[in-house]
């Protein structure tokens, strides 16, 4: 069916309106970054002599080194096991038949329904009973458990559309689960795993509310957590402050511009497969 030139022309009408209102925030806020410290941009000003040092002051000021490592410790502890159980539980909820697989099923979709907020006074005092206050595991355990729903259902998803002539195949050439699981269906789920990690980084990454519920040391807290802690600091000096937002902003950024084919190929395989 041929798209008429109404139909194009409105769609990209709307793309450059979407583009426009997504893409207008970050040079706002890249263009207070670089007006002098201590100052107050008014609008959408280029600045006489922009002051790019403003970026290595605010990572000096705000220790983002030690962020970095932070945060690079809580993505280790999160992503990997989270994906590691999920592409597991998937396959065994969507591809075998396992006992109260349905009902397993409705209990990952009733997690999809909690809130952080509505939880976090619990995992607070879970956490201050394991004597994990003020520690990365503070946040890798709860990330790991509140990601778990979404990281199985859209694991499911997937091994839900496989063929099964592929395991059939495999069940006579004498394939136990293990090898069915490992050598046919993960090599086939490339697509679907890479993007969920992907998924789970970004939100790892920008996980705020646990960060500074969980965890007093800035240094110890995830980027967007420890944003906090240099707001209160530096929550007069506004250019400081966009710079400090553009730096914790920037590995994700990178991090989706990297592996948008992927995600995008996930994305397509799911529509196509219905």
């Amino acid at each position: 069916m041929r798209t008429s030139a109404v139909e194009a022309w409105t769609g990209r009408i709307v793309l450059i309106v979407v583009m426009a209102f997504t893409i207008i925030p970050f040079i706002t806020l890249f263009v207070t970054a670089l007006h002098e410290p201590g100052t107050y941009p008014k609008g959408l000003s280029w600045p006489e002599t922009p002051h790019w040092d403003n970026f290595a002051l605010a990572f000096q000021s705000a220790d983002m080194l030690k962020m970095l490592g932070s945060s690079a410790l809580i993505e280790l502890g999160v992503v990997p096991i989270s994906l590691v159980i999920a592409t597991l539980a998937g396959f065994a909820l969507g591809h075998l038949r396992v006992p109260f697989a349905r009902a397993i099923f409705v209990l990952f979709v009733l997690g999809l329904t909690l809130p952080f907020e509505g939880i976090i006074v619990p995992i607070y005092y879970q956490m201050k009973g394991y004597g994990l206050l003020n520690t990365q595991l503070a946040i890798v355990l709860p990330l790991i458990g509140l990601f778990m729903p979404f990281a199985v259902m859209w694991m499911r998803a997937h091994f839900v559309n496989m063929p099964h002539e592929l395991t059939e195949a495999a069940r006579i050439d004498g394939a136990t689960t293990w090898q069915l699981f490992w050598r046919i269906h993960v090599p086939l789920s490339g697509p679907a795993i890479s993007s969920l990690a992907i998924l789970l980084f970004l939100w790892t990454w920008n996980q705020f509310l646990l960060a500074i519920v969980l965890v007093d040391d800035p240094t110890k807290r995830t980027m967007a957590g420890a944003l906090g802690a240099f707001q209160g600091q530096w929550g007069t000096d506004i250019p400081l402050l966009c710079a400090g937002s553009i730096l914790i902003l920037l590995p994700t950024l990178l991090v989706f511009l990297i592996f948008q084919r992927q995600f995008v190929a996930a994305l397509l395989q799911g529509a196509v497969k219905g």
